[in-house]
């Protein structure tokens, strides 16, 4: 069994209130979850209004499988226009973990 993770590190855009940024995190929350199959959730800086941590796992038998959903989450989260991608952190791990 193969476990991948991201944490992303958001900037938002014109946000100025906990609302609006609602209003941005949400669909990409929804956008990952609909095309990957990967659990999503906002993880942290929930009271933060122009800032998200948003976190992200897949499981697979498989580690090239794991680290294709990942990469292709990445890039997902990298093209939205709204938002600006400041860090993303990586985390794998496989049976002789």
């Amino acid at each position: 069994m193969y476990v991948g993770t991201l944490s992303f590190d958001l900037l938002l855009g014109d946000v100025r209130s906990l609302k609006e940024k609602r209003s941005v995190v949400r669909p990409i929350i929804a956008e990952l979850q609909r095309k990957y199959p990967v659990s999503v959730a906002e993880v942290g800086d929930q009271n933060i209004h122009r800032r998200a941590l948003i976190g992200l796992a897949t499981v697979s038998g498989d580690a090239g499988h794991v680290s294709d959903v990942l990469d292709r989450c990445e890039r997902l989260v990298a093209a939205r226009p709204e938002v600006e991608l400041l860090s993303v952190r990586r985390r794998f791990h496989g049976d002789e973990d």
